[in-house]
């Protein structure tokens, strides 16, 4: 027994030092990775492909003289940068399940368009601006289908290349005052104005583009009075559910919510529908919950959320925190803090492979939310900073 025991331990012993003596034949792997292997690491997480021969020298080589964000700015160059990068970063904002894996629409084409032209970001809820492809044998843009992206996605188009700026307002009918960004294209009315009550628009922006749902921005603290007549005071008989839970989003949401008020969604026509002056019908379903709550006349907004926990948003001093309709409500959730800060969030995310996790990552974030800012609200130069960040961690 004990001879079994002991070949048995030394076959072990044989085993491990065999495992370590191969261990060391391997080379080693260099501490800090040198240009080439940045630029590549770079490129492929710009891109989603390796760079070129003649790309990796260019870009290994301003690596070299200390300008990373140039080489990234090269990197972005490429056609993968629009077509698969940028395009699965903004997807799952263009529908409720948050899927990257939809069709191209004028919601994904548009917001593509804005980065490749260097458009300020800030007005991506507000500007009068949409992005259609110039290409031979392409159905012409229709507000009530999708017929000209399905082209473009089917023929494998170059979005970097085909995509040209136009406006809403020339190609829906819809007056440039009521226009709102991406708020008011075809795909994302389809997918947030659509039945309901125009609440899910706002809940849906608040998380794409100020990165909280809002279970985080709950705030009882807020007056009730602009609250509508379909939320029950007493849910379930019971009016401590509404005063600590439901008034929590209604109370601020509503009032911003207002300024959808001449907005749906048709689903027989399949396109956008604005009746200026004339509240939707959405806006008084169910006034029998609490008959005595607000009615809605028109689409004036307020945002309750500049005073309270959620001034943290960091709401803009130079907007008035009121108005009325979807481009002056798109601009005032823009403007905040929190609009800028989201979007660094989401490319750090999806560049570095997670979100911001330790003291470096958070104060490099915070110093790529500071440049968006005072760049002009250059998306480019967020990835061309965060691409250099975390190429060497």
């Amino acid at each position: 027994m004990r001879t079994g025991t002991g070949s048995k331990g030394a076959a072990r012993r044989t085993t491990g030092v065999l495992f370590a003596a191969l261990l060391g034949m391997q080379p080693m792997m260099p501490l800090v990775a040198g240009p080439n292997e940045q630029a590549v690491r770079m490129h492929n997480r710009l891109a989603g492909v390796p760079p070129s021969a003649s790309v990796l020298a260019q870009m290994s080589a301003l690596i070299s003289q200390n300008n990373a964000q140039a080489a990234a700015q090269i990197a972005m160059t490429n056609s993968g940068f629009y077509n698969v990068t940028l395009r699965n970063f903004i997807a799952p904002a263009t529908n409720r399940a948050q899927s990257p894996f939809v069709p191209l629409n004028d919601y994904t084409a548009t917001v593509i368009g804005m980065v490749r032209d260097n458009v300020p970001f800030n007005t991506v809820l507000s500007a009068d601006i949409l992005y259609i492809g110039n290409v031979s044998g392409a159905p012409a843009y229709s507000p009530s289908n999708n017929n000209h992206y399905l082209y473009l996605d089917n023929n494998g188009v170059d979005l970097k290349s085909a995509l040209v700026q136009t406006t809403q307002s020339s190609l829906t009918g819809i007056p440039s005052a009521a226009t709102a960004g991406v708020i008011t294209t075809e795909a994302a009315a389809a997918a947030f104005f659509i039945a309901g009550t125009n609440r899910a628009m706002f809940r849906f922006t608040m998380i794409n583009y100020l990165c909280n749902d809002m279970p985080q921005v709950m705030d009882i603290t807020r007056p009730p009075d602009r609250i509508r007549q379909d939320v029950s005071r007493s849910p379930g008989g019971d009016s401590r559910v509404f005063l600590n839970n439901c008034i929590g989003c209604h109370a601020a949401m509503d009032p911003m919510v207002q300024a959808f008020a001449y907005y749906n969604y048709d689903p027989t026509a399949l396109q956008l529908v604005y009746t200026p002056g004339q509240t939707q019908a959405k806006y008084h379903i169910n006034t029998g919950n609490f008959p005595y709550g607000f009615v809605t006349p028109d689409d004036s907004w307020q945002n309750r959320w500049r005073s309270g926990p959620n001034a943290l948003l960091g709401w803009s001093s130079s907007l008035p925190g009121s108005g009325n309709g979807a481009k002056s409500l798109g601009q005032e959730l823009a403007g905040s803090q929190a609009f800028a800060s989201c979007q660094v969030q989401k490319v750090f995310q999806a560049i570095c492979l997670r979100p911001p996790s330790n003291a470096a990552d958070r104060s490099a974030a915070a110093q790529i939310t500071q440049d968006f800012q005072s760049g002009g609200y250059n998306m480019k130069q967020v990835f061309a900073e965060t691409a250099v960040y975390c190429m060497g961690n």
